[in-house]
Order: structure tokens, then C-alpha cells, then sequence
């Protein structure tokens, strides 16, 4: 269960360009590179729990691996997706509700630290989190 445990975030690459793909307006793209996300992971045999802490809000989500589940972005969109376990890396692809359009993506621990990357619409985007 490499993913348990509590993740602050370190730093972000291409995340602006990613959420300004995604639709999000320059004040929130310019709130998020400072939202200061934590990630508390409890993983159950294929069931998870995640609690997300940030400067803007506090989510708690629950989901098992294969199965759909309706999730709100920080910024409000509406997607519906799974993850899947392959191999060390969890893969989730969620469609957006708004447009139907598809949001890959990954998380994975490299070297001790949690690499969650993003794809929209051809744009891609790491953030990458430290266990504290």
C-alpha cells in the first residue's frame, strides 16, 4: 500500500496550462499555484479513502478501484470516472459532464514521493507531492 499516508504538496509542472485547457479563468489558475494541497491516502485491499485539504476546501472521497464515481474538480467541474490499479500505478480517466470531454490521470510514487500527473485535451501536467 505505497499510496497510504500523508502527501503535501511540492511543487507543480505545466499545471497553469493544464487548468488554463481546462477552461479555469486566470484568478482561480493563480489561486491554485498556491493552494497548499495535502492528500491523506487510506487504501484498503481495492478500496480508498482520500481526504483532500487545501487552502480552499476540504473533501473527503471514497472509492473502489474498476468502479464509477462522481467527482467536483476544486474549480467546480462535474466529471464521472474510475481509477484502476496497474501494476504500482493508479490510473483514472474521468469524462467531464459539461462537454463529455476525457481527463487522464496517473498516480504513482517515484523515489518516495507522489507523482500525480494530468492529461486534457493534449496538455499534461505533474504534481508532485512529499509524504510529511
Amino acid at each position: 500500500m505505497a499510496f497510504n499516508g500523508n502527501w503535501k504538496i511540492d511543487h507543480s509542472e505545466n499545471y497553469d496550462k493544464f487548468m488554463e485547457k481546462m477552461g479555469i479563468n486566470i484568478v482561480k489558475r493563480k489561486l491554485a499555484e498556491h493552494d497548499n494541497l495535502n492528500l491523506t491516502i487510506e487504501q484498503t485491499g481495492d478500496k480508498f479513502h482520500i481526504k483532500e485539504s487545501s487552502t480552499f476546501r476540504t473533501k473527503d472521497i471514497d472509492f473502489t478501484l474498476g468502479v464509477a464515481f462522481d467527482y467536483n474538480l476544486a474549480d467546480g467541474t462535474e466529471v464521472s470516472g474510475t481509477w484502476v490499479m496497474e501494476g504500482d500505478t493508479l490510473n483514472g480517466k474521468f469524462t467531464r459532464k459539461d462537454n463529455n470531454n476525457v481527463l487522464t490521470t496517473t498516480r504513482t510514487v517515484v523515489n518516495g514521493e507522489l507523482v500525480q500527473t494530468y492529461n486534457y485535451e493534449g496538455v499534461d501536467a505533474k504534481r508532485i507531492f512529499k509524504k510529511h
